[in-house]
């Protein structure tokens, strides 16, 4: 796939969330329509309607990103839907695009160590230095911080 085609690929599929999360059930297992809609209701907390998944199931094996295999389980006749190689390159593409989405909206949420820079998404360890809250990504740093912090002021100037 050229890259022109993949966005084009992932604007054409993907119009919202249930559509994404249906292609990550997807992309985890072979599934058929209604386990994505049981898996979908246990892991999101949301309903999703039936009118929605077919359809998009459908639209996916016409475009190729899905193949069908038809089973018998008891009475009924299910089909589990699978993903192409093109279907997987299709979400491997979509997943980059939400990475750098996600990656946005978390960086906002990140904290810098005050002794070794590392970035922190939860704090683990705060200092008050010089009537500064501080913080650090562990103990050591804050140790080393302080102790830098002491031999700068020892040096003569």
């Amino acid at each position: 796939m050229t890259k022109d085609k993949d966005v084009e690929g992932i604007d054409e599929h993907i119009s919202d969330f249930n559509r994404f999360y249906i292609l990550t059930i997807l992309y985890q297992n072979p599934a058929h329509g209604y386990s994505i809609i049981n898996q979908f209701k246990t892991q999101v907390k949301k309903e999703i309607s039936p009118s929605l998944v077919y359809p998009f199931l459908q639209e996916l094996e016409e475009k190729g990103y899905v193949k069908h295999t038809a089973k018998m389980v008891g009475e009924k006749r299910r089909k589990t839907f699978e993903l192409t190689p093109t279907g997987r390159e299709l979400c491997n593409n979509l997943f980059k695009r939400f990475t750098e989405l996600v990656s946005t909206a978390f960086e906002t949420s990140l904290q810098t160590c005050t002794h070794c820079k590392t970035q922190i998404y939860k704090t683990v360890h705060q200092e008050t230095i010089n009537n500064t809250e501080k913080t650090f990504c562990c103990t050591h740093c804050a140790q080393a911080y302080k102790q830098k912090q002491k031999n700068n002021t020892k040096q003569p100037t």
